[in-house]
């Protein structure tokens, strides 16, 4: 009887406990540059259900899983979410976000050595003026050698 054989793939990524904050996503191996390592998951849902479910609980706290796409939809990574959620923010990011319809893919900037934490830039939106305390409420802890200081982006 023949038998198919399975290539496992080996895993590019972990994510264990983050010196930038709390969990982190690390490379396992080289990720050479434009790679596609991971899609954002979560459950597709309404920006009102996520108001609905968030708003109160994270008014003053920097610290969601949510991702917002085309459409007025969010993924809300807390439920079906993967290790993806754990990438946290750089202000020299080694990733870069490719949004296609409502779903979101993680993507080398530059090659990925093995050991590095993987980030993107949140480019965060408040829907207010950003301003000293909005900045201060989502502050950065990238210690990149140009970080701003906040995970919030330019004005929109």
């Amino acid at each position: 009887m023949a038998r198919m054989k399975v290539k496992k793939r080996a895993r590019r990524f972990a994510a264990r406990k983050s010196p930038i904050h709390g969990r982190g996503v690390f490379a396992l191996a080289h990720i050479a540059k434009k790679t596609r390592i991971v899609e954002y998951k979560g459950e597709l849902i309404s920006d009102a259900e996520a108001d609905r479910r968030y708003s109160k609980m994270h008014a003053h706290s920097p610290h969601t899983m949510l991702f917002s796409v085309d459409g007025g939809l969010v993924i809300d990574a807390t439920r079906r979410g993967n290790s993806a959620r754990w990438i946290n923010h750089s202000c020299a990011p080694n990733c870069e976000i490719e949004e296609e319809g409502s779903r979101v893919f993680i993507d080398a900037r530059r090659e990925i050595r093995p050991g590095e934490e993987l980030t993107y830039d949140y480019n965060l939106q408040i829907g207010e003026r950003h301003t000293k305390a909005a900045k201060r409420e989502h502050a950065c802890f990238c210690r990149a050698r140009r970080c701003r200081g906040t995970m919030l982006g330019e004005e929109e």
